[in-house]
This record gives C-alpha cells, sequence and structure tokens, in this order.
C-alpha cells in the first residue's frame, strides 16, 4: 500500500491537534458541553473500532482466500508487484499452514532487486514453512538470522512490533524443534496478540511448548477457539496430534 506524504500526515495531525484543543476549552468554559463533545468523540471511533474487529476477526478465522479477497487492492498498487504481490500470497498461505500453496506462490515471485531487498520478508515465510515442514533445524536458523537483522526506520511502535513478531518467530521455531527457553511463552503470547495473521501458529507453538513442560491440561484452552482446518493446512495434523498428546480427544 502506498504510505501517504508525510507531510500530509503532519497536516493532518495539526488539524487534529487544534481541533481537540478548541473542543477543550470549550468544555472547560461550558462544562455541559463536556458529554456531547464525549459523544461525539466516541462516535468518531467507533467506526474505526469495529474495522479492526471485523479485520482481527477475519484474520483469526483461518481462511487465507478470505484474508487475499480483501488484499485485492494492496497487491494490485505494491510497488515491483512482480515480485512483492506473490511474496504477500505466500505470507497469507504460510501464516494459516497452506504449505503447498504458499511454495507455489513463492515460485511465482520474480527474483530481481525487489527480492533482495525482501529478505526479512522471506525470512518469515520459509520460516514458518520449514517449521510446518519438518526441517526444524533450518527454521531455527533462520529465525535467528533474521531476529539480529537491523531494525528498519520506524516509529517506536513499529519497532516494537517487529521485535515482538521476530522474537515470537523464533520461539515457534524452537518450540517446534524441542529447544524453548523459558521466556518462549511469553515471547508466543506477545507475537500472537501483536498480530492476528500468526495468533494461530504462536498458540499451536505455545501447546507444544505446554506438552514439552508436562503442562498437558493447559492445552484445551491453549487452542481454545481454533478454526476447524481443512486438509490442505498442516495446521489440520497439528491440532489433531497435539490433542492426541495431551491426553484429549480432536472434536
Amino acid at each position: 500500500m502506498t504510505p501517504r506524504p508525510r507531510s500530509i500526515s503532519y497536516i493532518s495531525l495539526t488539524v487534529s491537534a487544534l481541533c481537540a484543543a478548541i473542543a477543550g476549552r470549550m468544555a472547560w468554559d461550558q462544562p455541559r458541553l463536556l458529554l456531547p463533545f464525549a459523544l461525539i468523540v466516541i462516535l468518531m471511533m467507533l467506526p474505526a473500532y469495529f474495522a479492526r474487529r471485523r479485520m482481527r476477526r477475519l484474520l483469526m478465522s483461518g481462511d487465507p482466500e478470505r484474508v487475499l479477497g480483501t488484499w485485492q487492492g494492496s497487491l494490485q498498487r505494491v510497488m515491483y508487484p512482480e515480485t512483492m504481490a506473490p511474496l504477500m500470497v505466500a505470507t497469507a498461505y504460510a501464516a494459516y499452514g497452506w504449505i503447498d500453496a504458499a511454495r507455489t506462490a513463492l515460485e511465482r515471485a520474480v527474483r530481481g532487486p525487489a527480492w533482495e531487498a525482501a529478505l526479512e520478508q522471506r525470512l518469515f515465510i520459509e520460516t514458518l514453512l520449514d517449521t510446518f515442514e519438518g526441517a526444524r533445524g533450518a527454521a531455527v536458523e533462520k529465525a535467528e538470522v533474521l531476529e539480529k537483522m537491523p531494525m528498519p526506520a520506524a516509529s517506536f511502535f513499529a519497532r516494537l512490533r517487529i521485535a515482538r513478531l521476530r522474537r515470537g518467530l523464533l520461539a515457534m521455531a524452537r518450540a517446534f524443534a524441542h529447544t524453548s527457553r523459558d521466556s518462549d511463552a511469553r515471547a508466543l503470547r506477545a507475537a500472537a496478540s501483536t498480530s492476528p495473521l500468526i495468533h494461530w501458529a504462536m498458540r499451536y507453538a505455545a501447546a507444544v511448548i505446554a506438552i514439552d513442560h508436562g503442562k498437558k491440561a493447559d492445552v484445551p484452552s491453549i487452542l481454545a477457539g481454533a478454526p476447524i482446518w481443512p486438509e490442505s493446512s498442516a495446521f489440520r495434523h497439528f491440532h489433531n496430534e497435539i490433542l492426541a498428546a495431551s491426553g484429549n480427544r480432536a472434536p
């Protein structure tokens, strides 16, 4: 998605701050206006709130086809679409365990300058796929490389989000390799809450850690609400196998 020019963002921020200051001053001078102003603010925020809720539910639905349907506009406008569009498609499929579809999308991506520049995204995709395909050692190595990469020039909160995702991906790779560390369960929870797209990948890793640490009774609650995965998703096998290992039966 093409970012807005920075000058426009600054203007929008300035106008919003000015309007808030004016509203605050009026409410201070006339307290009876405080409630109407509060209601107006709430009404202005509600559409964005419900939109985020809908998107979160969609991303946690486990249906990459629906997710990609909402990404069509971005796929068409992305720079270097011959490379970046297939990588975005591969990301969606990989996040839900659709290994074959993700590999096919990766093969369609044109190797060129954009391919080299997208190293972080490629490592992200390949770590997921290696983990789900059973190449656990390779997955851990790639996740370690990703975690040590320099942070991009971005805001504090963007860097925090990237750091959480990187740590979560490494924790996931270690969990499936049965080499988890004490801090990995916390890293998985942080990554799952940061990005609904990888929520279930992190939750299945958390369930593996629970079994390895003798906390089998925690597994049903960890996997509560999981979608009914299709045969094309590796998560279908993981779900049944993890429940069986924890002494629970798959529905």
